[in-house]
C-alpha cells in the first residue's frame, strides 16, 4: 500500500483532470475521498475501483479481463 494514499493534484494528474474538478466532484460526493482538516485525500486502489465502475456497460467485460490480466 506504499504511496496509496494521494493529493488532489496527484488524482488529478492520475485521471488527467484538472485539479478544480477533482476538488468538485470531491466536494460533491462525486468521488471517493476524505477530507483531514483542509485537505481532500483520496485512496488509490478506491478510486481505481470507482474508476472501473464508471466504465461504460458496454465496455464492462474487456475493463473486467483487463483487471483480471493485471493481478
Amino acid at each position: 500500500m506504499d504511496g496509496d494514499i494521494m493529493t488532489l493534484e496527484e488524482v488529478a494528474n492520475y485521471l488527467k483532470l484538472k485539479p478544480q474538478t477533482i476538488y468538485t466532484w470531491a466536494q460533491n460526493g462525486k468521488i471517493p475521498a476524505a477530507k483531514l482538516g483542509k485537505e481532500w485525500r483520496f485512496r488509490r486502489t478506491i478510486i481505481d475501483e470507482w474508476f472501473n465502475q464508471h466504465i461504460d456497460e458496454k465496455f464492462k467485460s474487456i475493463a473486467e479481463a483487463a483487471r483480471k490480466k493485471g493481478k
